[in-house]
């Protein structure tokens, strides 16, 4: 599905460079693409993105579900617990052995879990939570149900929407990394699609994985100004310092990472 040449800096999706699918195409084409092997037809191309964008909507029993959490609970542990749930909801698509139910499952993860992420932020900052608009983009959508408010009209601003889009396609997929793994043991022993993936978030939670994205905000934070960058430069120099540039260099790509 995914190669990957960490010495030549080369990443592939089913066989296409990352950087003509950022560059040229959007997140769902390339859902597409990895799910099927090729790239669509225009037609095909239509009916996904019309499939996934009918299924935006998740449970309203879900609201309620948010409801039995901290307001400053962890976001990834409210999404593997949403994940999670998402298997008492769908029960025509939990055998793991059908190819046609594992293909349900997979639309209906890639159309939801944006909304339950969404509706995860709205609820650690106290907001009512959006409803999807099947009008708009998958990442335009994503945006709106993280940052409007029923007091004001909201509009995405389109230089966001694309930068959304492609960190979603460069995320897509990385071959047989750390959650990949997970999700590909917990599948197994023969566990529903949904309890399999919410394995996999929990990975993904792990400091040595995609919780490198969130150390590295948290040092920018920490960093606060572009007067204090000479010092925490300075001191990711010193070896008797414990101090590490986060978001720095890759274990797999030795000359350059593709998806910069």
């Amino acid at each position: 599905i995914t190669y990957i040449d960490g010495n030549k800096g080369i990443l592939l999706y089913r066989g296409y460079p990352i950087d003509q699918l950022a560059e040229k195409g959007d997140f769902l084409e390339s859902c597409y693409l990895l799910l099927y092997g090729e790239l669509p037809t225009k037609q095909e191309k239509h009916d996904f993105d019309r499939c996934i964008m009918q299924h935006t909507m998740v449970h309203e029993q879900f609201a309620r579900f948010f409801h039995g959490f901290r307001r400053d609970s962890h976001p990834m542990a409210v999404m593997v617990a949403c994940l999670g749930a998402m298997s008492a909801f769908y029960h025509d698509s939990i055998d793991i052995t059908d190819p046609q139910q594992r293909m349900i499952a997979s639309v209906r993860l890639i159309s939801k879990v944006p909304t339950l992420a969404a509706m995860a932020y709205k609820y650690s900052i106290g907001q009512a939570f959006v409803y999807p608009r099947n009008d708009l983009s998958y990442a335009a959508n994503f945006l709106r149900m993280c940052f409007c408010v029923p007091c004001e009209e909201y509009k995405v601003n389109p230089v966001l929407t694309r930068a959304m889009d492609r960190i979603f396609i460069l995320h897509a997929d990385h071959e047989q990394n750390a959650s990949t793994s997970t999700v590909r043991l917990a599948g197994s022993s023969g566990a529903n699609p949904f309890a399999c993936i919410a394995a996999g978030v929990a990975c993904l939670w792990g400091p040595a994985h995609g919780g490198a994205n969130e150390a590295c905000l948290k040092m920018l934070q920490e960093i606060g100004s572009v007067e204090r960058i000479p010092e925490f430069i300075a001191r990711a120099k010193d070896k008797n310092d414990p101090f590490r540039l986060m978001g720095f260099g890759h274990r797999v790509y030795k000359n350059y990472d593709p998806r910069a």
